[in-house]
This record gives structure tokens, sequence and C-alpha cells, in this order.
């Protein structure tokens, strides 16, 4: 079971990894590789998409690896196709991505936010700091952000979303059950 997951991480990080290069590559050919600056001011110093080319795949292999332990751990599926817990919550985040990312291209006005705001809420009702919903999320921000800025984004929601699904959904859910 495990040797057939860890075929799946290796396939998975490569597939990942080549559209990365490609797309640092295309971009290198076509006008130069990006770089964004930290808050996006002028003044603040700026990161090179290139690291995204070392980062994302480290980013892959690490959250594969948890999605790996997690499926061994609950032993709930056969190995040969991975879950509909997984592939669902990695879609569902990699739209939410991808949305996100043309919203901010097209300068939709106040979407982005409004966006990054229902985080908080979905993270109320879903577990979304698992690891499938930071490989979407990333997956889906990399050809308009980068590799570096979707990591970091997504690190801070997950934490985000950890301290309201673990802390204060149950403190409330606690308080709501004495209140009935």
């Amino acid at each position: 079971m495990t040797d057939k997951l860890f075929k799946t991480r290796i396939y998975v990080t490569l597939l990942i990894t080549l559209f990365v290069w490609g797309l640092l590559i295309w971009d290198y050919f076509h006008g130069g590789v990006p770089s964004h600056h930290i808050l996006a001011r002028e003044d603040m110093p700026s990161i090179s998409n290139w690291w995204g080319g070392v980062l994302i795949p480290v980013l892959i292999w690490f959250l594969t690896f948890r999605i790996q332990k997690r499926l061994t751990r609950e032993a709930i599926h056969p190995v040969i196709e991975v879950p509909r817990n997984i592939w669902l919550p990695f879609l569902a985040a990699l739209l939410f991505g991808i949305l996100l990312s043309v919203s901010f291209a097209f300068r939709v006005s106040g979407l982005p936010g409004y966006m990054m705001l229902s985080v908080f809420v979905m993270a109320f009702f879903f577990p979304v700091y698992r690891s499938e919903y930071l490989l979407g999320f990333v997956l889906g921000l990399i050809y308009t952000f980068g590799g570096v800025l979707p990591i970091l984004i997504g690190s801070i929601l997950i934490l985000a979303a950890v301290i309201i699904h673990k802390l204060i959904r149950p403190a409330i859910l606690f308080v709501w059950s004495k209140l009935r």
C-alpha cells in the first residue's frame, strides 16, 4: 500500500515540477522571470519567481507525504486511486486559487478581498487547514503570483484556519450547547 502511494507522490511531484519549470522557462524567454515585491511596495525587497522552481517541488513532496501519512493511518481506501475526500477538497481549493488569480489579474474590485475573508468562514465549517487544500490553493495561484507568494499566503491562511477550526469552533459549539 505504501509503495504505490510513494510512487504516486513521485509522479505528482515530478508532474508539478515540470509544470513550474516549464512556466519559468517560458517566462525567461518571453520577457524575463518576474519578481514580486513584498506587500506590493516598490520600496520593499522583491522575490524572484525562480525560487518557486525549488520551493514548489519541496512543498509538493511535503504535502503529499502528509496526505500519504493520513491515508495509511486511516486505511480507508484501496491504494490504486486517491479517495474522493482528497480529490474534492484539492479541486475546490484549486478552483478557488484560480478564481482568486483571475479576479486579481483582471482587477475585479473587491472580490479578492472578499474571497480571502471567506476562507475564515469556510474554516469554521471545513478543515481547510489540511494539505490537499493548501496544495490546490498554491497550484491555483502559481501562474499569476509565482511560487513564493502563494506559499506564504497559504501558510498564513492555514495557520488562521487551524486556530478557527481547532480552537474557536469548539469553543463556540461548547458555549452554544450550554446555552441550549
